[in-house]
């Protein structure tokens, strides 16, 4: 690398992250270490003037508590506006989900910035382009049974062919609004009913895999290249392994289905730009494509001794240097 980085991270306010765990501030703390100076702004605070795509940033130094209570940031100035082609060369976009319009907006703003020589990692546009629950069709092969729609009919035919089944929102996060529905279960209509009534997109059936209760492994890939995996535990009486939902992490190794899974993405992922990916698995089938804002890579170094935060600012930096 010729010269330290300028970095500014789109995210949610720092104030209120968990630092034990979060996948942004390790990267923060990693891009540091590495002398890249770095600056922070809320989503809400990118602006299109005139042509120019800007936000109010403020330079940020970031640390890992010694003891709790102790400050995990300090600011380095007070706020200032920024243009983010001409301040800096690289944008983490890294806000949590949903992935709603306000999300989507941001992604067409940082797309033009990168127009202009930026490097924004994500790439918006592929962010846009890849919804977690519908990039995941183009593989329907590497997936179980599949339904996406709107209507009960068609979910019940589903349920008949498949038994168990699972529904979920397209657009949720963390586990929110998964159901696992028996064979049997008679709510599958309220169900329908009232997924329609709060979502106005279709929704997801999927069969269910009994193999949950031994994990739902997320496997990160940097760059197109597997970089190791936790497996996700539910708790007792849930089918969500979601850590948010109250899953627990730990250590896992890859195998060869899975392998061959990532083999079959990579070259996908790498081509659209997508640098920090987290695909779930569960019995050996493909369920999500996180692109967003994926997380995993503090508990998984922790199992694993790695530095996939070093792993993935060796693959920006790689980027950055050949633009």
């Amino acid at each position: 690398m010729a010269r330290p980085l300028r970095i500014a991270v789109q995210m949610d306010a720092i104030e209120g992250i968990n630092v034990a765990g979060d996948s942004t501030f390790a990267l923060m703390l990693e891009a540091e270490a590495r002398g890249h100076a770095i600056a922070h702004y809320l989503p809400g605070d990118l602006d299109w003037v005139e042509g120019r795509v800007e936000a109010t940033v403020r330079d940020i130094s970031v640390r890992r508590p010694a003891a709790p209570g102790e400050p995990h940031f300090r600011w380095l100035g007070p706020p200032r506006r920024a243009e983010l082609a001409r301040a800096f060369d690289v944008v983490l976009m890294r806000q949590d989900p949903p992935f709603d319009m306000a999300y989507v907006t941001a992604t067409h703003l940082l797309e033009r910035a990168a127009t202009e020589g930026l490097l924004v990692v994500n790439d918006p546009a592929s962010v846009r382009n890849a919804p977690e629950k519908l990039f995941v069709l183009a593989f329907a092969d590497l997936m179980p049974p599949t339904l996406v729609t709107r209507s009960l009919e068609a979910a019940q035919a589903f349920r008949a062919r498949h038994g168990e089944v699972v529904v979920k929102p397209l657009y949720g996060n963390a586990g929110t609004a998964v159901f696992h529905v028996a064979r049997t279960d008679a709510n599958l209509a309220a169900l329908v009913e009232m997924f329609r009534h709060v979502w106005r997109e279709p929704f997801m059936v999927q069969a269910f895999l009994p193999e949950v209760a031994q994990g739902d492994k997320r496997i990160i890939l940097v760059d197109g290249e597997p970089a190791g995996a936790i497996n996700r535990l539910p708790r007792d009486g849930e089918i969500r392994s979601n850590l948010a939902a109250g899953g627990s992490a730990h250590a896992t190794t890859l195998t060869p289905r899975e392998k061959a899974i990532c083999d079959r993405l990579g070259p996908h992922l790498r081509d659209l730009g997508l640098v920090f990916v987290g695909i779930d698995v569960i019995g050996g089938w493909l369920t999500e494509i996180n692109v967003t804002s994926p997380t995993g890579i503090v508990a998984m170094d922790a199992f694993n001794g790695t530095n996939t935060a070093g792993r993935i600012w060796d693959a920006i930096e790689r980027r950055r240097a050949a633009r």
